[in-house]
C-alpha cells in the first residue's frame, strides 16, 4: 500500500506538473495583454510598460513559469489582476459552494442511475428497459445549459417550486445538482443494467434463487452489491466532470461557486485566477482518481492495488 501510495503521488505531482505548463504556455500564446487591460485603455505606453515589468510580463516565458513554480510551491497563486486581491483566497472562497454542488450531483446521479439501471436490468427487453435507455440518451446527450434553463422555466418560473437562482438554502441546490445530476444518471444507468444483467446471469444469482431468497434481497442484497463496483471508478471521475460542467451550470443558475469564478476570468482575461482554477480542478480529479482506486478493493477484496 505504501509504495503504491507513493508512486501515484509522483505521478500526481507530474501530471500537476504538465497541466501547469500546458495551461500557462496557452495563456501566454493569447492575444490578449494584461498589462493594457490594468492601465486601461486610456493609458500611455509608458504606464502600460510599467505595469508589464511589475508584473514580469517582460520577461521570456521559462523566466515566467519557473517564477510562477517558485511562488506556487509558497502556497501563492498569485494576483488577480482584475479584482486586485490573492488567488488563492478567492479560489478558497468560492470552493465550499462548488463541492456542495458536487455532492448533490453525486447524490443526484446515483439515484437517478441506479434506479433506472436496476428498473432497466430487471425489465430486460420489455418496455420498461427501451424506456430507460432511451431516457438515458437523452440525458447524456443534453446540453447542461439547455437542461438548467429547461429546469428553471418548468420548476422555478412555471411552478415556482425552487428559486431561479442563488445560494444559501437546500431550495436553492436542488436545481444546480439536478442539472449536472442528470448528465451522470444517464451513464450510471446505461453502466448499471449492464453490469447487473451480467450479474443476474451468475451462479450465485441461481443458487440464490434455489435456496428460496425473496426477488427483492436477490436484486438488492446479492447483485447490487456486485454490480456497483465499475461505478466506484466513474466517482472519482466525475468529480472531473462536474470540475467542468459547474463553469457553465454555476453561470445559469448564479451559484457562487469556482465555475462562475472560472467563467468571470475567462471573460476578464484574468491570467492568474484562470490558473489558480485549472490548477485546484486538476488536483480534484488527481484525488478523484486516487480515492476511487483506494476505495474498489475495499468494496471488492479479489481487486489488488499494484
Amino acid at each position: 500500500m505504501a509504495a503504491y501510495l507513493a508512486r501515484r503521488i509522483v505521478q500526481a505531482v507530474l501530471i500537476l506538473l504538465g497541466v501547469t505548463f500546458v495551461t500557462f504556455v496557452l495563456l501566454y500564446l493569447l492575444p490578449a495583454d494584461p498589462a493594457r487591460q490594468i492601465a486601461g485603455r486610456s493609458a500611455t505606453a509608458a504606464t502600460v510598460q510599467s505595469i508589464r515589468q511589475q508584473l514580469g510580463l517582460d520577461l521570456p516565458l521559462w523566466q515566467q513559469y519557473l517564477r510562477y513554480l517558485g511562488n506556487l510551491v509558497q502556497g501563492d497563486m498569485g494576483r488577480s489582476y482584475i479584482q486586485r486581491t490573492g488567488v488563492a483566497p478567492l479560489v478558497w472562497s468560492r470552493l465550499p459552494a462548488t463541492l456542495l454542488l458536487m455532492a448533490g450531483a453525486i447524490v443526484c446521479e446515483l439515484v437517478i442511475g441506479l434506479g433506472a439501471g436496476i428498473l432497466a436490468a430487471v425489465r430486460r427487453g420489455k418496455p420498461a428497459d427501451t424506456t430507460v435507455m432511451v431516457a438515458s440518451f437523452l440525458g447524456v446527450s443534453a446540453p447542461q445549459f439547455v437542461v438548467g434553463i429547461l429546469l428553471l422555466y418548468v420548476f422555478a418560473v412555471r411552478l415556482q417550486w425552487f428559486p431561479i437562482g442563488g445560494y444559501g438554502t437546500f431550495a436553492h441546490l436542488v436545481l444546480p445538482a439536478l442539472t449536472l445530476g442528470i448528465l451522470g444518471g444517464g451513464w450510471y444507468s446505461r453502466m448499471t443494467r449492464s453490469s447487473m444483467v451480467d450479474v443476474l446471469r451468475q451462479d450465485y444469482i441461481r443458487t440464490a434463487r434455489a435456496k428460496g431468497a425473496g426477488e427483492r434481497r436477490v436484486v438488492y442484497i446479492h447483485a447490487l452489491r456486485n454490480a456497483v463496483l465499475p461505478l466506484i471508478a466513474m466517482i472519482g471521475l466525475d468529480i472531473g466532470i462536474f470540475m467542468s460542467g459547474a463553469v457553465v451550470v454555476e453561470s445559469v443558475f448564479g451559484w457562487p461557486g469556482i465555475g462562475q469564478l472560472t467563467w468571470q476570468a475567462i471573460q476578464q482575461v484574468d491570467i492568474p485566477v484562470i490558473m489558480g482554477v485549472t490548477l485546484t480542478a486538476a488536483v480534484f480529479i488527481v484525488l478523484g482518481n486516487l480515492l476511487a482506486d483506494l476505495i474498489a478493493p475495499l468494496a471488492d477484496p479479489r481487486i489488488k492495488l499494484r
